[in-house]
């Protein structure tokens, strides 16, 4: 029976309860590159549909494609930066489906050698440590974009006619496949989405890709299946594709967890398909029913010769690599004096590069820590994005920060400067000029508000005469309030202790 969106859905509790999961995941990289993986088209993101286009990722007749030397690079780092052995000779392979989306009718990937395999890495999850086995890292190229037009859903069924936009086929892509992830439990969620983060963290450091989630040029597709106990067979998985966010990447894991587990306890099975993920509801709902490699028909590419990556380069390589992302964790937690749940916890949300661009635009790592962990943090999880997908930059948030150490704005006005920033009206600086936010520090304008919240509140005012100097907040408010949080509280509260002395 094919599941509707009308599954029944164990709570997660009672599906961990009852059963183990085991993990999957296939992160696909966009890289960076100028060109795309077999012709020299450009890659950037945004151009008019269909203007980044040749005969050789057209798939034309006779066209003939060439691999991108500096892609190669690319997936070689990436393969010595998850402790892969870097594979002597590989070839590509051609992956035959059709999608409209797929001008050649075929997808030029890597099949059974890829350029990179055997690795591993690890992830931290509230203390614990988990190791992620990495069967490979392989090079491919990207598809086109599918747009289909009319309907509620924005996919095939119910639109009136589908659009296809082939800029994005041919770009070179990196597929990193890790062997099944066991002895998770109750923490399968999270290790999932911190093993993404910690991708994406290590993707960043190389500078192969600029990661970017909500553009598509990080995705994960999300196997996930159930068993009764550790030491049971695996059951059959169902594959989430093209999750595009971390928090999506967790919540995938917990909606198909609570699926598979009332299909199982309700005798039923489990059928061995891909899932499209929706972000608005949460849910999943079948896509088509998973194929074996066979049903591909891979054969060796024609039209590519073997590479055979050169030992000493591939040293030199590794040699280059940059600190490593546990190492660098350690090192900027010690820099900037964080305890272990305060690193740890940044690291969550996902802020770690946040934090550290931030600070060298100018934020102590304190104030740094506060913005994006507290009101970027609030404002992404309002929105239902990622920290790096708000429209503010750790340069604006460096700025807003400025302005409260100069005494220009306060925290409250500080967020009010935020709001302006996101809504597209400028910089720090021309939102407190266009808003009128800065703090008022004129002598007579502030000594006359303090006789006046003295004068409406005689009681508290001779608390403060009688040395209960904590008294003074209440004033301090009055003031504020009325001031409409543009005074300058502390030297509203010297003001009052100075006239009730």
């Amino acid at each position: 029976m094919t599941a509707t969106t009308t599954d029944p859905v164990l709570s997660f509790d009672e599906a961990m309860a009852r059963f183990d999961p085991v993990l999957g995941l296939e992160v696909h990289v966009e890289l960076n590159t100028v060109s795309k993986m077999f012709c020299g088209c450009s890659t950037v993101f945004g151009a008019p549909p269909n203007t980044q286009t040749c005969p050789v990722c057209l798939g034309l007749p006779g066209s003939m494609p060439v691999v991108n030397g500096k892609a190669v690079e690319a997936a070689i780092r990436i393969g010595l930066a998850l402790n892969c052995s870097i594979a002597e000779w590989c070839r590509f392979a051609r992956k035959n489906y059709f999608y409209p989306d797929m001008p050649k009718n075929f997808q030029t990937s890597q099949y059974d050698e890829p350029i990179a395999y055997d690795g591993w890495t690890e992830v931290d999850v509230d203390g614990t440590t988990y190791r992620i086995d990495i069967e490979r890292a392989h090079m491919e190229e990207d598809t086109g974009k599918s747009l289909h037009v009319g309907g509620a859903t924005g996919r095939i069924h119910g639109a009136d006619h589908s659009l296809v936009d082939y800029n994005r086929a041919g770009i070179p892509l990196i597929e990193i496949v890790t062997k099944p992830v066991e002895g998770t439990g109750a923490q399968a969620p999270q290790v999932a989405r911190a093993y993404v983060a910690h991708l994406r963290d290590l993707l960043l450091g190389l500078g192969v890709s600029d990661v970017r989630m909500e553009q598509g040029s990080l995705r994960c597709d999300v196997n996930l299946s159930l068993r009764e106990s550790p030491s049971a067979p695996f059951g059959t998985r169902s594959e989430t594709k093209n999750v595009n966010s971390l928090r999506s990447v967790e919540r995938a894991v917990r909606y198909e967890t609570g699926r598979q587990a009332a299909r199982l306890a309700a005798g039923e099975r489990v059928v061995q398909e891909t899932r499209h993920w929706h972000e608005d509801t949460g849910i999943t709902t079948p896509g088509r029913s998973k194929e074996e490699a066979e049903d591909y028909r891979y054969f060796p590419e024609p039209d590519l010769v073997p590479i055979a990556p050169d030992r000493a380069w591939v040293e030199q390589l590794k040699a280059g690599l940059p600190e490593p992302p546990r190492e660098r964790r350690a090192r900027l937690q010690q820099e900037w004096g964080f305890s272990d749940l305060e690193m740890r916890d940044t690291v969550g949300a996902g802020a770690l590069g946040l934090v550290e661009e931030t600070i060298a635009a100018g934020a102590s790592p304190a104030a740094a820590r506060k913005w994006w962990l507290s009101e970027m943090a609030r404002r992404a999880n309002e929105q239902g994005v990622e920290l790096t997908a708000l429209a503010v930059t750790p340069a604006d948030v460096a700025r807003v920060q400025a302005l409260v150490d100069e005494g220009k704005v306060n925290d409250k006005l500080a967020r009010q400067v935020f709001d302006g920033v996101l809504a597209g009206e400028g910089t720090p600086d021309e939102v407190v000029e266009k808003r009128g936010l800065a703090v008022v520090s004129d002598e007579g304008a502030l000594s006359a508000a303090v006789d006046r919240a003295i004068e409406a509140n005689p009681d508290v005012a001779q608390k403060i005469r009688d040395g209960k100097v904590a008294a003074a907040g209440a004033l301090i408010g009055a003031v504020m309030k009325e001031m409409r949080g543009q005074a300058d509280a502390g030297r509203v509260r010297e003001l009052i202790l100075e006239k009730l002395a």
